[in-house]
């Protein structure tokens, strides 16, 4: 995770342990009871939604590793029948047109499988006597289902980071409100106790490597997660 995110989130869980800890002071059905509460609950799903989104991150690296392997199956299967369709049609003119190198993207490679192997299949035979396997339709059959599931999978993976980036999102923003809330509440709570003021202070602030940052009086939403959470896509 982003140390930007991370600090923030050290922070949200040393305020939410300030608040379980002075109950007395902030019992949950006062105004700054129920801010604590959501800080509370914030902190929960923060933890539970960005084991989402690494979880989301690992399937799409994972995805996209088995779809390179995929994608290089179903070429070399490919490049084969265009090998042997351009052999073929030196005796049947014109063959060769009806099996032309793939062009373009991953989807328009899907196609050009998908209709190679309905092609192929009525000339299974004198690809065969090139060369090819006799079970090269199935073969190719084979590795476009598994190159379809490649995609699917990352595209899977993608929409779990998406699901949990924007949850994280929310889950942040919910709570830095309610810190608005208790940067008022609990100082003026704790205005004729300055040990206890200290000790909310020093939760309430955010660490920086070497140092002390106070957050501002009136903080402002967490880092967006495509920032503090996200990590370059793979």
């Amino acid at each position: 995770m982003n140390g930007s995110y991370m600090r923030r989130y050290e922070m949200l869980m040393r305020v939410r342990d300030f608040g379980d800890a002075h109950q007395d002071l902030f019992p949950a059905a006062a105004l700054a009871g129920q801010s604590f509460g959501v800080v509370r609950a914030a902190v929960a799903d923060l933890a539970a939604h960005a084991a989402t989104h690494e979880s989301g991150r690992n399937a799409t690296r994972e995805g996209t590793t088995s779809k390179a392997a995929a994608r290089d199956a179903l070429r070399e299967d490919l490049e084969a029948i265009v090998r042997t369709a351009r052999a073929m049609a030196v005796g049947s003119p014109g063959l060769d047109d009806k099996f032309p190198q793939p062009r373009g993207g991953d989807q328009q490679l899907l196609n050009s499988a998908r209709t190679f192997a309905l092609d192929a299949a009525q000339l299974s035979a004198r690809f065969v006597e090139y060369g090819l396997p006799e079970d090269f339709i199935t073969d190719l059959q084979h590795d476009i289902a598994d190159f379809e599931e490649a995609m699917r999978d990352q595209e899977t993976g993608k929409g779990t980071k998406l699901a949990a980036a924007a949850a994280i999102d929310a889950a942040m923003d919910a709570a830095f409100d309610a810190l608005v809330q208790l940067d008022a509440l609990v100082p003026n709570r704790l205005r004729s106790d300055p040990g206890r003021l200290a000790m909310w202070e020093r939760a309430r602030r955010i660490e920086y490597p070497g140092r002390l940052q106070p957050e501002e009086t009136s903080p402002v939403p967490g880092p967006s997660v495509s920032s503090a959470t996200t990590p370059a896509t793979t």
